[in-house]
């Protein structure tokens, strides 16, 4: 007997649909906005609003820089925030030890700059990897104070000027004399833009490469639930530390080039209040983004110098008092700004996109 077997029907192929070509070139955005942004000082293009010249004269490519350099260490310190739920109060400690550090080599020990370069970067790395060790070995708001603490005291210390080493109040100015040549001087501003838009893409390249890495991995555990990373037989505070020197490497760099950029060490850089400008950078652009903290810290950036031209400007000294009184104050505006940004746009400004891309899907 016989028995008939029905064909087992042919595989269907699975085909997909080709990528628009728009979808693909829009890949290639970044790359697009960096030879913008590195041929920007050849530009004599007026931005009105936006910059006081046009874009390649001096004073707009020192805002540019001030604003590249910021988004850079926003990115850097998302490595903490964002990517290992770690929330540092003293992170300027270490922008302000690659600073200072490498000042000081200068000044006091006369040092070629390159040395006294590494050297300071060498000494914000060490700081970090003992203050590190100790703070992370409380978790949750028990480290955010120790790190406040550490940051504080390291104010104290800077302001206290011990030795006349740091300058107190008023800071120390780097020796021109000691600088390279091509660093000095007005005329010299396109190359100090171009070292700082260098740092940005450093950063940008090294924590993108963490945060791929099996290492990022683990931070993203941790951030989610620590105790569970645990019970899989790792243990966070290796990983924690890691993530913590990593930031403060970036930070410490950072300080170098903003050594350059102001000509000098300023104390300000050491108070927890500038570590609280990068929360808000990196809260406002979008914490744990890949893109989200670098325009955070440019646009905050960018803000806190041109409202402080706006509030001082004769449009808003010819307003009622009503609307004059707040609108002259920079920080008023900034608050105003980032309470927008939060209630409106949950996530921070990175989110935007598909928030806009959801809702015309939803529309449709």
């Amino acid at each position: 007997m016989s028995t008939a077997t029905t064909p087992a029907p042919a595989p269907t192929a699975v085909t997909t649909a080709p990528e628009p070509r728009g979808a693909r070139l829009l890949r290639w955005w970044p790359a697009g906005v960096l030879v913008l942004l590195a041929v920007a000082p050849y530009s004599a293009l007026p931005v009105p609003g936006l910059l006081d010249g046009p874009v390649g004269s001096p004073g707009s490519l020192q805002l540019l820089a001030t604003c590249l350099l910021f988004g850079a260490l926003a990115t850097g310190y998302d490595l903490l925030l964002g990517r290992t739920g770690l929330l540092s109060f003293g992170h300027a400690l270490y922008f302000a030890a690659g600073s200072y550090a490498t000042n000081m080599f200068l000044l006091e020990a006369g040092l070629p700059f390159a040395l006294a370069a590494v050297l300071g970067l060498c000494f914000g790395i060490a700081l970090a990897v003992v203050l590190g060790s100790v703070s992370l070995r409380v978790t949750g708001i028990g480290f955010s104070m120790v790190t406040l603490a550490f940051a504080q005291a390291g104010s104290i210390l800077v302001s206290r000027n011990p030795g006349g080493l740091t300058g107190g109040e008023e800071g120390r100015a780097a020796p021109a004399e000691l600088l390279p040549s091509w660093l000095v001087g007005i005329g010299n501003t396109a190359n100090l833009y171009w070292i700082a838009l260098a740092y940005l893409v450093l950063t940008l390249a090294v924590v993108r490469w963490a945060v791929r890495s099996p290492t990022g991995r683990v931070w993203e555990g941790i951030k989610e639930n620590e105790r569970r990373v645990e019970v899989l037989g790792l243990k966070p505070y290796g990983f924690k530390l890691t993530a913590f020197v990593l930031a403060g490497a970036l930070a410490a760099v950072g300080g170098l080039v903003h050594l350059l950029l102001t000509g000098g060490s300023t104390p300000q850089t050491t108070t927890s209040d500038f570590t609280l400008s990068l929360l808000v950078m990196v809260v406002l652009g979008g914490s744990g983004t890949r893109w989200g903290p670098m325009v955070g810290g440019i646009l905050y950036t960018w803000a806190d110098h041109r409202l402080g031209d706006l509030a001082g400007s004769g449009a808003v000294a010819g307003l009622p008092a009503v609307l004059r009184v707040p609108l002259s104050q920079p920080l008023f505006l900034l608050g105003v700004l980032f309470v927008a940004v939060v209630h409106l746009l949950p996530g921070g400004l990175a989110r935007l996109p598909s928030r806009l891309r959801r809702s015309r899907e939803e529309k449709r």
